[in-house]
């Protein structure tokens, strides 16, 4: 069966939205969990065009998550150390470990993108990777390693819409980057790049999963929906938990006076108009 047009159809209403996005959020607690009592480890790559919508997602994925469970990696550039390193040590030295979960907001397929595009490594090094990736992918799964790939689609008209919506927003202005400035004028050579990594490590073990991103809100319910679905969670049994009576006890304690106290001021009151 042939995709659907990401464009067709009715966007998603707020409040289905907002309800969905909470239960599967619910969901994503179960399976967290599931992986810390029995000691499962899952990483879930990010990846795509630069504004396709993977930060908001990671974003509504992780936000009722236990950070002491699930975790975020986001590397920056390497360093010069790092750089003389095996392209994948910096990455294994952030997989989980039993019980943890771990999102890569980009991960090592940056060789097969940025890094291939704009020139930061040789054509034999972007080469050597894309044999050595399914390598170590296999490696990951056969060690037991729950592996999801994703990649957020995007067209150019749309990413360019969101690129321009950024250059007036002061609480996003920081995600125009001189990279994304320049993916706008490689469009095609981002695909090029983007349809051999496809080819070459889109593999039955290890399957690439495509997010249609064009309408975000779809793109977010779609790929945390899929996400549970494939991975064999259960209900695990929790201990419940009462709250004690608070037992008055009578010690002579006397709480300091707020004055020894250095408070914030009450901002939030300069807020409030006169009545």
């Amino acid at each position: 069966m042939s995709p659907k047009n990401p464009a067709a159809g009715h966007q998603l209403p707020r409040e289905l939205y907002e309800a969905e996005v909470f239960r599967l959020q619910a969901e994503l607690v179960r399976m967290q969990e599931w992986v810390r009592t029995t000691g499962a480890r899952v990483v879930v790559l990010f990846e795509g065009r630069d504004a396709a919508g993977k930060g908001g997602t990671i974003k509504r994925v992780t936000e009722y998550l236990n950070p002491r469970v699930a975790r975020v990696a986001a590397l920056p550039t390497p360093t010069e150390r790092e750089q003389g390193e095996w392209y994948f040590q910096r990455y294994v030295a952030r997989l989980p470990s039993r019980g943890e979960i771990v999102l890569f907001d980009r991960s090592w397929y940056n060789r097969a993108g940025v890094e291939a595009v704009m020139g930061y490594c040789t054509p034999e090094q972007h080469e050597l990777f894309l044999q050595q990736a399914p390598v170590f992918e296999q490696l990951l799964i056969d060690e037991g390693i729950l592996l999801r790939k994703y990649w957020f689609s995007v067209s150019d008209a749309e990413q360019l819409r969101r690129f321009r919506s950024r250059l007036d927003d002061p609480v996003r202005r920081w995600k125009l980057s001189p990279t994304d400035v320049e993916s706008v004028k490689r469009w095609e050579a981002y695909s090029r790049a983007k349809d051999e990594m496809m080819s070459r490590t889109d593999t039955p073990e290890s399957p690439w999963f495509v997010v249609e991103s064009e309408r975000k809100k779809h793109a977010r319910v779609n790929m945390m929906a899929h996400l549970l679905s494939t991975i064999p969670y259960v209900d695990v049994p929790t201990p419940p938990v009462h709250l004690p009576k608070r037992v008055p006890v009578h010690t002579g304690y006397d709480r300091p006076s707020r004055d020894t106290s250095t408070y914030v001021p009450d901002h939030a009151a300069e807020l409030i108009p006169p009545t």
